[in-house]
């Protein structure tokens, strides 16, 4: 009789409605308690060109240290004219954007949602491809080191703004005496 008095306390119990504030019986499954506020989302990873200041650095040294630590021991190939490489990388303002967003994939398809071949897919579809970019003859690193005895870095000129860019330049008005733009009929 007892027992049966525990076993009807404990349904009672489980079929109740959880208190306010309460945890949520999918808590562990990282769900929220049926009718209350969704977790809040992770930050979106954002480009590292699009960072500044002290967040750029902050993204600039984890990079740092993902390539340093994991991506050149296991991919760094042989330096030679065919694949060039520098060792002041982080000034390539290319190579660091390349790099990051193969770091981002990394990440996400190391992640066991991206399922058995999300790493697989990493090396066909990101790895390759960015490092046959920025190592290539003609990439981002061709005019640095091309030989481990001869360490060298220099970073290539851009390509000039576009014409529409120097058009707009020329074509302002010059500011008249008191600042102000001249207005013309």
């Amino acid at each position: 009789m007892e027992q049966s008095a525990q076993q009807a306390q404990q349904l009672d119990h489980l079929a109740s409605t959880p208190a306010a504030g309460g945890t949520s019986p999918f808590a562990a499954f990282g769900l929220p308690a049926p009718g209350g506020p969704a977790p809040a989302a992770p930050p979106e990873p954002r480009p590292i060109l699009e960072l500044e200041g002290e967040a750029y650095e902050d993204e600039l040294d984890g990079l740092s240290d993902w390539v340093d630590d994991f991506l050149l021991p296991a991919y760094g190939t042989e330096v030679t004219t065919a694949t060039p490489w520098c060792l002041q990388w982080q000034e390539h303002t290319d190579v660091v954007a390349w790099l990051h967003a193969l770091w981002l994939a990394y990440q996400q398809h190391k992640d066991p949602e991206a399922g058995p071949s999300g790493m697989l897919v990493w090396h066909r579809d990101f790895l390759t491809h960015t490092i046959a970019a920025i190592r290539s003859p003609g990439g981002p690193l061709s005019a640095c080191m091309t030989s481990p005895d001869r360490p060298a870095h220099r970073v290539l000129p851009g390509p000039p703004p576009s014409a529409r860019a120097e058009k707009a330049t020329e074509t302002e008005p010059e500011p008249s005496a008191s600042g102000e733009h001249e207005l013309t009929s």
